[in-house]
């Protein structure tokens, strides 16, 4: 987006038409020629698409797409006709709601318009929204691997790389803005939103997501920042539900990946999280919405409501008497825009506006923001048309290169948690295998590889008949053709599902236990199938009880270990299970988290080894299924140094950050550039890396710190920098990451965020347990209080030092 102008318009054009002026004169030059009724009717939205959102044919069982979706869809919705009458801020959803073909997506999109434009005194268009978390949600779109899979790959470059080309999809239908991405951090593994989040820790969640909103909007497509905040944090892991969290916590864990990816990324948009942070909802919080994100932060991009979280502030958390008085909460705490439909800031708004009970400069400030994006989107220009906002030649949403780019970040994705007796199942030594059974709910259904953003599970599931529209190859048959291998015959594969993913029937264990007795080696398929509201095991409004695996798929897995056959156990799911059970007795162990509709291709790869997998722990592997929730941000009380104290052990099966490879590396020569540093100072740490082994392979180098005395309990180490390294064999290469003092601040006992003198340790290693290399480093100085122009960021850097190595730095 860009504010620049060109040369003065002819004379025909309305004054905030003019470009040679600059955006913010064009903005008030509009405002002033609007009424109180049109500077609202910018702040509401259209959900057309829900209105032809009927299930097809009507069954009362079908999920919805948003909370509580049928209920406002009958609760005083008007056409979009009557709600762009005094215009029209945001249309919602208009390729996304309903299986559209290209053309039948061009042609909506067009007739919305007009109606809007009709319907505008001041022929102001509206600008267009949909969601985008797994690609461009809508028919026939490319479906990328979940957010919680960009996070396995530790690979901020491949990310913006995705989010580029989603965003170019985007443009290329006419859409202005994406509801992604999701800068909640992880902090109860059983809410079922884990697979949206990438994943646990603050540092590389800001960093992928920050990444996510450069590739997005260099398209010009606005990135939206949710669920602000702290929606990840409810009790219990409940969606939606109430957080219990302190407001150091909420500074120093939930917030900076929002800050981060405001100042680093320049996002355009944030929208409200529907949960209360200690009994304030953020939707009516001007401390969240306006005192921190405006006020200390600089924010000058639009807050949109999640959908219905403006009448919610009544109907839910009943700190409102009605839908009007909620919006005049909504818009005092600083939302500007309401999604999906104009509820709360209508009509009623508007009679406390003409009354002077709610100030028309509320209005203005919100007005001009929506306006000002507008004007740098180019709606509000002379020449823009609805037809002339759709690149119909571009319009490949499903094109070889969004595919190939969906299997790489997939390929990326898998972790090998342990390669046990069995993998690879191809390579030097190894027998050729004659029979494979392969088993389990997520062998041959392809929608256990997609979230639940994704359009099939999304809203194929209300328009049963449309397939999928798109081609997702399943992990059996991406496995056959795996392992077909050159020679004549190849392997015999045979499939048996076992079970259902959810659901008590284990009719069809017998023929699965039958399947693995006759076979050399079973592979075991099972996970999420990713829904919502209850209709799936994973995704929003599908949360998890504990961390066991969903339906009858324990059983499963333990009727298949008793057979003697060889098990390979591949997890495919949206949250970490535990796995406790089966991994000393599984031959092999594999997570794959929803790796997209290129998902098998990958997986097949790094089960026989032509793919020698990277990826890393983003979240951590339980043991155990209770005692949640669990990460790796612990101080000495809620970690493994509190063994004894308690009869749990919070101790994980596989830890934050932990990935095997085909290939050894080694992770050596730690250099501090200053033992010694004032609290305004910065060090560079250094270690080298080398590939030992005996094939390509990727390593993430990973940066802790751990602030040895505080005046609040801390963390016993934090990510702070990492890299992922490609190297061939024998090859290294040092990295060094410069580290600010301002890395090291926290929130004092008074709320101050301050950086303090004292001991720092310096741990450098490939996972947050394995850390070989260790310094200390000492601050001095004067407590120095910091804000938000202090270091949000550890820039890293990689030097070949022996062969060739490709960085990927975070």
């Amino acid at each position: 987006m860009t504010t620049s102008v060109s040369a003065a318009a002819g004379p025909a054009v309305r004054p905030w038409q003019n470009t040679a002026l600059t955006a913010g004169e064009r903005v008030e030059l509009l405002l002033a020629a609007m009424t109180p009724a049109e500077k609202l009717g910018q702040l509401g939205s259209r959900w057309a698409g829900n209105d032809m959102g009927v299930p097809e044919p009507p069954d009362p069982d079908a999920p919805n797409v948003a909370p509580m979706q049928e209920v406002f869809a009958a609760s005083g919705t008007v056409s979009l006709e009557e709600a762009a009458r005094d215009g029209l801020g945001h249309l919602t959803r208009v390729w996304g709601s309903v299986p559209l073909t290209a053309d039948e997506g061009v042609a909506e999109l067009v007739r919305q318009h007009r109606v809007v434009l009709a319907g505008s005194r001041l022929g102001i268009p509206a600008l267009v929204h949909e969601e985008c978390l797994t690609g461009f949600t809508t028919f026939g779109a490319t479906v990328y691997p979940a957010a919680i899979a960009w996070g396995a790959t530790f690979d901020p470059a491949l990310i913006e790389r995705m989010a580029a080309a989603i965003g170019r999809d985007m443009a290329a239908a006419g859409v202005h803005q994406g509801l992604s991405p999701v800068l909640d951090v992880v902090r109860d593994y059983r809410w079922g939103r884990v697979e949206e989040s990438i994943g646990e820790d603050p540092h590389l969640v800001a960093t992928l997501g920050s990444a996510y909103v450069r590739g997005l909007q260099s398209a010009d497509v606005i990135a939206t920042l949710k669920h602000f905040a702290g929606y990840s944090a409810s009790r219990t892991g409940r969606n939606h539900g109430p957080v219990s969290m302190g407001r150091r916590e909420l500074l120093d864990v939930i917030l900076p990946t929002f800050e981060t990816a405001i100042a680093t990324a320049a996002a355009g948009s944030v929208m409200n999280s529907y949960s209360d942070v200690d009994g304030v909802p953020a939707g009516a919080d001007p401390w969240l919405l306006t005192t921190v994100l405006r006020d200390d932060w600089g924010f000058a991009g639009t807050v949109v409501s999640d959908y219905w979280a403006v009448p919610f502030l009544a109907w839910m958390h009943r700190v409102a008497t009605d839908q009007d008085a909620a919006g005049a909460l909504a818009l005092a705490a600083g939302i500007d825009v309401e999604l999906p439909d104009t509820f709360g800031f209508g009509a009623g708004l508007l009679e406390r506006v003409r009354s002077g009970q709610v100030a028309e400069e509320l209005l203005d400030r919100a007005a001009r923001r929506l306006l000002l994006q507008k004007v740098q989107l180019g709606l509000l220009d002379a020449d823009w048309t609805p037809e002339g906002s759709v690149d119909r030649a571009a319009l490949d949403l499903d094109s070889a290169a969004n595919r190939a780019l969906a299997g790489e970040l997939a390929e990326r994705s898998v972790i090998l948690l342990d390669a046990g007796s069995a993998l690879p199942l191809r390579g030097a030594g190894r027998p050729a295998l004659q029979r494979v059974a392969v088993v389990g709910p997520c062998a041959a259904d392809p929608r256990t590889f997609m979230g639940c953003y994704a359009f099939p599970n999304h809203v194929l599931p209300r328009h049963p008949g449309h397939g999928l529209g798109v081609t997702v190859p399943t992990a059996v048959e991406a496995l056959e053709r795996e392992l077909a291998g050159p020679e004549p015959g190849g392997t015999d594969v045979a499939y048996e599902p076992g079970c259902a993913v959810l659901g008590d029937d284990r009719s069809g264990i017998a023929a699965a236990v039958a399947a693995a007795s006759a076979a050399e080696l079973c592979v075991a398929f099972v996970g999420d199938l990713s829904g919502l509201f209850g209709h799936g095991s994973s995704g929003e409004g599908c949360d998890a009880e504990d961390l066991r695996l969903p339906g009858v798929q324990a059983e499963l897995l333990e009727a298949l270990l008793a057979t003697g056959t060889p098990t390979v156990v591949v997890v495919v799911s949206g949250r970490p299970y535990a796995l406790g059970s089966v991994a000393d007795r599984a031959a092999g162990l594999v997570q794959a988290f929803l790796p997209g509709q290129e998902g098998g291709a990958a997986i097949a790869g790094v089960l026989s080894g032509r793919i020698v997998p990277g990826g890393k722990l983003p979240v951590q592997i339980p043991r155990h299924p209770g005692g949640q929730p669990g990460t790796y941000l612990q101080p000495a009380l809620g970690g493994v140094e509190s063994a004894g104290i308690s009869s749990l052990d919070p101790a994980p099966l596989f830890p934050f950050g932990f990935g095997g490879s085909y290939t050894t590396f080694t992770v050596d020569d730690l250099r501090i550039s200053a033992a010694e540093i004032p609290t305004d100072g910065e060090f560079t740490a250094t270690v080298r890396v080398r590939n030992t082994g005996s094939r390509t392979g990727d390593e993430v180098v990973q940066l802790y710190l751990h602030d040895v005395l505080a005046q609040v309990a801390r963390p016993l180490k934090l990510l702070t920098g990492f890299a992922r390294v490609t190297l061939e064999p024998g090859a290294g290469a040092d990295v060094a990451f410069r580290v600010h003092a301002d890395r090291t601040a926290y929130t004092g006992p008074d709320l101050r965020r301050i950086v303090e003198p004292g001991e720092l340790e310096v741990l450098v290693g490939t996972s947050s347990t394995d850390l070989p290399c260790r310094a200390t480093v000492q601050v001095t100085g004067e407590v120095r209080a910091v804000g938000h122009d202090r270091e949000l960021v550890t820039p890293v850097a990689v030097t070949p030092v022996a062969g060739g190595a490709e960085p990927k730095d975070g």
